[in-house]
């Protein structure tokens, strides 16, 4: 593993030809979720069986959180009124909102992507983005509301967010292969927002592949298993 700057985030770069992000393969975006460190999600490239050739980038957040040991967040979320719902008995709706912050973040992973492409030479037809949580969230942002070309969009414990302006973008996403998985006992993200979610991109003409899970906001084997055979369809042996 080695760690960069790509256009304004620090990411670590695992891997291809010298387990280090070398060769000319394809290449693997994956942002972690709120409150977790920059490292959250790197050692998924050592689950994962991919070709070798298959690069994988894992970006860290903008924005420390004291408190959170190491946490790191792409944008401030309302804990407080997360845990009020949570403590209810249900999952905080998002559909509607759009926070402030998050474009800046997204502005900033279009020019990591940019460095990526340019850097590591990959084509913009090579690049899966996605992530775990708020990381999805953000990953979908991007998605939806850029012309940027993607190979693929992972969404890993996610939510709709911005469902307007989602919903305006997401049919110039028409053929998109997307893998989504949700826990349906997700207290944090309820997975009927996921479901609803997934039907908004279906509808579009994304092609998703759906893995729920009986569990709550975590990467599962059985996540980690479709999340393989996902980036093995995209990514063969040469």
């Amino acid at each position: 593993m080695r760690e960069e700057t790509l256009g304004g985030l620090t990411v670590r770069i695992t891997g291809g030809t010298d387990r280090e992000g070398g060769g000319d393969g394809p290449v693997v975006v994956l942002m972690h979720g709120f409150g977790a460190p920059g490292t959250d999600l790197v050692g998924l490239w050592r689950v994962l069986d991919v070709p070798q050739r298959v690069r994988f980038v894992f970006p860290e957040a903008p924005h420390a959180l004291p408190g959170y040991f190491g946490g790191r967040a792409w944008w401030p979320l309302p804990m407080a009124e997360i845990e009020q719902a949570m403590a209810a008995g249900r999952a905080r709706d998002f559909a509607s909102e759009d926070p402030s912050g998050l474009a800046e973040a997204r502005a900033g992973v279009v020019s990591m992507l940019d460095a990526i492409e340019e850097q590591l030479s990959v084509p913009a037809d090579q690049l899966v983005l996605g992530g775990f949580s708020q990381g999805s969230m953000l990953a979908c942002d991007v998605a939806f509301t850029t012309a940027r070309p993607l190979a693929g969009l992972v969404v890993l414990s996610g939510t709709l967010l911005a469902e307007a302006r989602w919903a305006a973008g997401m049919p110039a996403r028409a053929g998109l292969p997307v893998f989504q998985s949700h826990g349906r006992l997700d207290p944090l993200l309820g997975f009927g927002q996921a479901e609803r979610l997934r039907d908004r991109m279906v509808a579009a003409g994304l092609d998703v592949a759906f893995v729920p899970f009986s569990g709550a906001h975590e990467i599962p084997l059985v996540a980690l298993a479709g999340l393989q055979t996902f980036l093995r369809e995209r990514f063969p042996e040469a």
